[in-house]
This record gives structure tokens, C-alpha cells and sequence, in this order.
């Protein structure tokens, strides 16, 4: 059977056909791609010669396949897990509402990411046995208990009960989500467009924060805890989303005769064996941790430099469209630069931005955060492709899981310690150290990172 281009008519004469069907019988089924679109999806020859496309449902006879359907379900997922209405009012809040010092905010956040930390691995596990699609659900009743536990908060002891409750939440989110997506993609023959597709439900995650932060300060203005109230029933939403989800078959790996030994033996070829893995796991840390200090912190330095309460939530969306924004085109900017450029580029934006918040303090000093959030918008799907791509459908949510707690340890760790620098020398001179510790700590990572990548093509190629 010859390949469909351009729409061709398929017309021919009936001994010709009778040729072509007797040429198919003879020879192994193959899988090839039809090429009258981009977004075409392997099918075998044998199929039907419509060209399928997940893009344009009315070029196949099923308009909504389970793969398109998964894929679409997952973004509005990623666009309501992080539609947080408090995030972008939530310091303020702590300040103002509940009388936490900035020493004690970091504090809360260092329990988030203990109970995070503590349950990233066994629920990361716990996916990859019982499936990605269960995680997800337990994740939103986690997540409703949590928000409901906020509008009993009066004092720094509940508001951490209240942040255990979603610490356990985004630890089931965590890994389950993007290692569906790419289990969807690969069952679909499309495995190769993960970093792609992964980038775009960062950008629909980023766009429903946005879209929350633009309501939040008037949200807040009105009553402290409106944006927790509906909170609320933005996660009863996702529950809903997640129930609707497709579990794609799963490969029928060999028995296991111990949960616990297999956990471990997973963590030690995350860790230890595959030094590809632990390169990037690495660089991802210390990117995470770059873009995340001043999440906690550029609120009170807005506060600082004299920003009107009532922008907050519009700067907010605009940090995370700038997420959004470079996290859909991570792929065309890595085809663009290349890996060595784009860990030059990673470690440039970092410094830059901690050095500008660390030595202005005007109105607008706060867009050098922005600096941060395109950082964190070209890494996440970038560094989550390698990591995808040397793990099994065993161990993929479990990998992903082992990452995230990495990088929760490292904050657990040097959380507090930024926040006592922040509240006895100021926030500036936190930046400021912030600027140099990258400095010396990325060149060291990417060099790892880009050895071990280098490596590994040599040994496949």
C-alpha cells in the first residue's frame, strides 16, 4: 500500500487493489505515519485511509478518540489544580488575617513540604501500581479537605494542619499527572510529542492561576475568605475531571514479591545507577528551588517597595502567563538553542533576576521576579521529558515522585534559613546571597547534566 500524501484519491483499478491486498497479507503489520497533517497519528497500513488527526476530529469517524479526549481532560485538570484563588492574597493573608511573621510563613511552608515530602515517594509508587487516574482522585479529596480546613484557621497551628492536608495532595498530583499523559501519548504511538503537549498543560495550569489571581485581591478585598470558599468548589471540579479520565493499559511487568524492596530498588536506579537520571534530577532541584523562594517572598517585597494591594493579583497573573508562555514554546526554544545554550540561558535569568531584586527597590522592581517564572516555564517540561524518557511505565510516576521529593527536601532544608535571613537582614540582602549560591552551584549542576546527556547519546548512537 502506498503512503497518503496531499489528500490523493485512493482510486484504482480493481486489479491493481487486488495486488496491493495480496502484497499487505504477505508482509508484517506495520505502524507508519500519515503525513497530510502535523499533527498525524501512527495507524496501522491496514487502517482506515482517513487522515487522524487529534486537531481535526471530523477528518476520522470518532470525534472525541480516547487518547484526544485524555489529553484535553488532563489539561483542564492542570488549568484547575492550579486555579488557586488564595495563592496570590495567601502572605498577606498569613500576615494580616492570621498574625504570622515571615520567619513563621516559611515555617508553614516547610511543613507543606515535610508532609509532601514524606508522602511524594510512596504516592508516586502507589500510582504506578494502582493507577494514575485513582492518585489524581485521592489528590482532590485531599485538596477539598484542606481548603475547607482554611475557613476554621485562627492561629499558625491550624493553618499547618490545613497546609499537611495539601501537602498530601500535591504529593499524589505530583508525577501522576504528567506520567498519564505520557502512558496516554505513548499508547497512542505519539510518545514523541510529550515535550510538547507537556508544555502545553503547564501552560493551562499556569493560565488557571492566572485567571485566579486576577480575582483573588478583590475576591480578598471583599471578605479574607471568599477566595478559600470557592476554592473549595474548584477542586470539586477537578474530582470531578478526574473521575472522567481514561486509565491506558498498562504493561505487564514481572511479579513483585515486595512492595518495600521494589520501592527501594527504584530509588537506588533513580539515584545511584542511572547517573543520566541523578544529573537531571540535580539541575532540576536547583531550578525548582530557584524559581521557588521567591514565591513566598516577592509579596512582602511588593509590600516593600510601596506596589498597590490592589495590583497584586494582576501581577500575579502576569507571572504566570509568563509561565504559561514559555513553558508552550519550550520545545520550539530548545530546537531554537539547544541544550547548552539553554542551561546558559537557565543560569543567566536566575542570577539577573535575584541580582535585580536584591539591588533595586522601585515600583517596578518586582518584573525582575518575571525573569524567574520564564525560567520555570522552559524547565519544567524540558527536564520532565529526560526524566520521562529514561523511566518504565513501572516506575514513571515513581521517578517523577522521587524528583519532586528531592526538591522538597532541599527546601525543607534551606526554607527556614532563608526566612530567618529575610527577617533579620532584610529581604534584599536574602536575594542577594540567593544571586551568588546560584551562581556557584548551577555551573556545577549543567555541567553534570550536559556530561551524563552527552554519554548516554554516545551509547545509543
Amino acid at each position: 500500500m502506498q503512503r497518503i500524501d496531499n489528500g490523493l484519491s485512493l482510486t484504482a483499478p480493481a486489479s491493481a487493489k487486488q495486488v496491493d491486498m495480496q502484497a499487505i497479507a504477505e508482509r508484517p503489520l506495520k505502524k507508519r505515519m500519515i503525513k497530510s497533517c502535523p499533527h498525524s497519528i501512527a495507524i496501522p497500513s491496514e487502517a482506515a485511509v482517513t487522515p487522524q488527526c487529534p486537531h481535526h476530529p471530523q477528518q476520522r469517524p470518532n470525534a472525541t478518540p480516547p487518547m484526544t479526549s485524555n489529553i484535553l481532560k488532563l489539561n483542564i485538570f492542570a488549568a484547575l489544580k492550579m486555579m488557586l484563588f488564595p495563592m496570590a492574597i495567601i502572605t498577606v493573608f498569613w500576615k494580616d488575617q492570621i498574625g504570622l511573621s515571615l520567619s513563621e510563613i516559611l515555617l508553614v511552608n516547610v511543613f507543606f513540604s515535610t508532609a509532601n515530602l514524606l508522602m511524594e515517594y510512596p504516592s508516586g509508587y502507589v500510582s504506578d501500581r494502582l493507577g494514575y487516574r485513582l492518585a489524581l482522585v485521592i489528590a482532590c479529596a485531599f485538596g477539598m479537605a484542606g481548603w475547607t480546613a482554611y475557613l476554621f484557621a485562627h492561629g499558625f497551628w491550624a493553618v499547618i494542619g490545613a497546609e499537611l492536608l495539601l501537602g498530601v495532595c500535591y504529593a499524589f498530583i505530583s508525577g501522576s499527572d504528567n506520567a498519564l499523559l505520557y502512558e496516554t501519548l505513548r499508547e497512542g504511538g505519539r510518545g514523541e510529542l510529550y515535550t510538547r503537549c507537556d508544555g502545553r498543560m503547564a501552560g493551562w495550569a499556569q493560565i488557571g492561576e492566572a485567571g485566579g489571581a486576577l480575582c483573588a485581591g478583590l475576591m480578598y478585598v471583599t471578605n479574607p475568605l471568599l477566595p478559600f470558599m470557592v476554592q473549595i468548589g474548584v477542586w470539586a471540579m477537578a474530582m470531578a475531571v478526574a473521575l472522567s479520565l481514561r486509565e491506558p493499559k498498562a504493561d505487564k511487568g514481572p511479579k513483585i514479591a515486595s512492595h518495600l524492596s521494589e520501592a527501594l530498588r527504584i530509588g537506588r536506579y533513580g539515584l545511584t545507577e542511572n547517573k543520566l537520571l541523578r544529573a537531571t534530577m540535580v539541575l532540576g532541584v536547583l531550578l525548582g528551588l530557584a524559581s521557588f523562594y521567591p514565591v513566598w517572598l516577592v509579596q512582602p517585597f511588593m509590600q516593600q517597595t510601596g506596589v498597590p494591594l490592589a495590583w497584586f493579583g494582576p501581577i500575579w497573573a502576569g507571572a504566570n502567563l509568563t509561565v504559561a508562555f514559555f513553558a508552550y514554546h519550550s520545545h520550539r526554544i530548545l530546537d531554537a538553542l539547544g541544550l547548552r545554550r539553554i542551561c546558559l540561558l537557565f543560569f543567566i535569568l536566575i542570577v539577573a533576576a535575584y541580582a535585580g531584586l536584591g539591588l533595586t527597590s522601585m515600583v517596578g522592581s518586582f518584573l525582575f521576579y518575571y525573569l524567574l517564572t520564564a525560567m520555570r516555564g522552559l524547565q519544567g517540561p524540558i527536564l520532565r521529558s529526560f526524566l520521562q524518557q529514561h523511566a518504565t511505565r513501572q516506575m514513571r510516576a515513581s521517578i517523577l515522585s522521587l524528583h519532586s521529593l528531592l526538591f522538597r527536601l532541599g527546601y525543607v532544608v534551606s526554607g527556614p534559613m532563608i526566612g530567618w535571613i529575610s527577617d533579620g537582614k532584610g529581604l534584599q540582602t536574602a536575594f542577594l546571597l540567593l544571586a551568588w549560591v546560584f551562581a556557584l552551584l548551577l555551573p556545577l549542576a549543567a555541567r553534570s547534566f550536559l556530561h551524563h546527556q552527552a554519554a548516554g547519546e554516545e551509547e545509543t548512537g
